[in-house]
């Protein structure tokens, strides 16, 4: 299984979710939000191969915290996955807006300079802008839209801009989720969980409900759930091939 977006280290006890994950062969991008959360992550994966980590800054931190950007372009230097970054257009967050679009910039800037990386983007309420920052930076990585929630437009620009999706279980539950993931190629898809944020009733999400959303895509793509998991698998050596 693959969870490409899971924020290990804010479970309740990461140290289960990883060694659960390892015994399971989940191949986990642990994404995180902050530049201290990265350095925190590196303890808790040492010695763990089949998860990596990702540096990030999250939009809705962007607001108290976006002096740190400077050390995640530091630490990109080290590591070939960045996330969570990118933008978020909630209403809450309208203040911080300008900020975020240039923090976002900043960051795709260096991964232009380190040529490319592997960026996981969140893009709640802000597909457009996010699509807009990554057309003026077409050479800062392989983009992997999390749980992308815009509009059926906005998914076809970014298909046309060679995007990859990482989609879970919760997004999965909703229509809208199923019929984004209907119009998206198969070959640019990965699973995801979002875990603990995501939810599934009332308990948060884990790597391994990366399950049910193989099960969602076999349905939608109609075939068997083995050949589902062959086909993630030869999308995410491609991914990680591609950027060498």
């Amino acid at each position: 299984m693959i969870d490409f977006h899971c924020h290990v280290d804010l479970f309740p006890d990461p140290v289960a979710i990883i060694r659960a994950s390892e015994a399971e062969g989940i191949y986990v991008l642990a994404v995180t939000t902050t530049p201290k959360s990265w350095v925190h992550l590196q303890t808790l994966l040492e010695g763990h191969n089949r998860i990596k980590g990702a540096v990030g800054l999250h939009p809705e931190l962007v607001a108290e915290r976006s002096a740190e950007v400077e050390e995640v372009c530091s630490i990109m230097t080290t590591t070939r996955y960045v996330g969570e970054i990118g933008l978020d257009g909630s209403p809450d967050l309208r203040s911080s807006f300008n900020l975020q679009v240039r923090v976002f910039e900043r960051i795709l800037a260096r991964a232009t300079e380190l040529g490319g990386r592997i960026l996981s983007i969140h893009s709640r309420r802000a597909a457009s802008p996010v699509l807009d920052a990554l057309e003026r930076k077409l050479l800062a990585g392989s983009p992997v839209l999390h749980w992308f929630s815009g509009s059926k437009k906005e998914l076809d620009r970014a298909i046309g801009m060679g995007c990859w999706f990482s989609v879970g279980p919760a997004m999965l539950n909703s229509a809208k989720g199923r019929g984004l993931l209907a119009a998206m190629p198969r070959e640019k898809v990965l699973t995801e969980s979002d875990g603990p944020f995501a939810r599934l009733g009332a308990r948060m999400v884990s790597p391994n409900d990366v399950a049910r959303a193989e099960e969602c895509l076999a349905n939608i793509w109609s075939m068997p759930v083995s050949k589902v998991k062959v086909a993630l698998r030869e999308n995410l050596q491609r991914l990680v091939s591609d950027r060498g």
